[in-house]
């Protein structure tokens, strides 16, 4: 699953791009300055989008730190910007960016924008997935895809297995309904979010002792917390 992160100080902005972005099927977070973001792990981060003009560190600044970072030179950055002087669009591109948006945008122009950009980099680098999902004595072998609790094989379903490995994989991040059914269902199944609740009760019931990382947030959805 795809991890976006938004930086503007346009709380709002962030705020609609986030729900959208996460309706989608992203992972995503958000800062409102270029000093607020660089605490996060951004190597962590499949792409970012970088508003430019902020108080303190601007866009270009953060854009031109993170390229000179060994850890960072290759994460994807679009920038979201009201500076659509064709200088300050070339100085982007400079920079590394991988897109340049101007504000104001159509959402739906920025969403194809961003697919874009997260599927070419995604066929411009070779993704590893680990073979080995953990916690404790809580072991997912995606190779082999089995599932085992202190030793002992966990009769899961398919679906019961990837609610497992989508939590596992993002833990410490709360993942909603949509995004538990897109990554666990196949695509172009219909799964209400009664499913996905009743689906995650009989996840838990297997999981015994561990049940008790996977943890419900009303109105949000469920995380695995470690």
């Amino acid at each position: 699953m795809k991890r976006i992160l938004v930086v503007d100080d346009e709380r709002d902005l962030c705020e609609i791009l986030r729900i959208n972005l996460e309706l989608t099927g992203y992972v995503v977070d958000t800062a409102s300055s270029a000093e607020e973001a660089l605490k996060h792990n951004l190597s962590e981060y499949d792409l970012l989008l970088l508003d430019v003009m902020m108080e303190g560190m601007s866009g270009f600044d953060m854009a031109r730190r993170l390229k000179a970072d060994q850890s960072t030179a290759q994460l994807p950055i679009i920038f979201i910007t009201a500076k659509d002087a064709e200088d300050d669009v070339l100085r982007g591109f400079g920079l590394g960016a991988d897109d340049y948006i101007t504000k104001p945008f159509s959402l739906r122009q920025a969403m194809a924008r961003i697919r874009a950009v997260l599927a070419r980099t995604a066929s411009m680098t070779s993704s590893v997935t680990p073979s080995e999902l953990s916690h404790q004595g809580l072991v997912i072998n995606t190779q082999h895809q089995t599932a085992t609790a202190d030793g002992q094989p966990l009769a899961l379903t398919k679906t019961e297995y990837e609610l497992l490995c989508l939590l596992m994989r993002e833990r410490g991040h709360v993942l909603s309904r949509s995004q538990l059914i897109s990554g666990a269902w196949p695509e172009g199944v219909v799964v209400t979010d009664r499913a996905v609740d009743v689906n995650i009760t009989r996840l838990r019931k297997k999981l015994g002792t561990y049940a008790r990382y996977i943890i419900s947030r009303p109105g949000f959805g469920y995380m695995f917390n470690a």
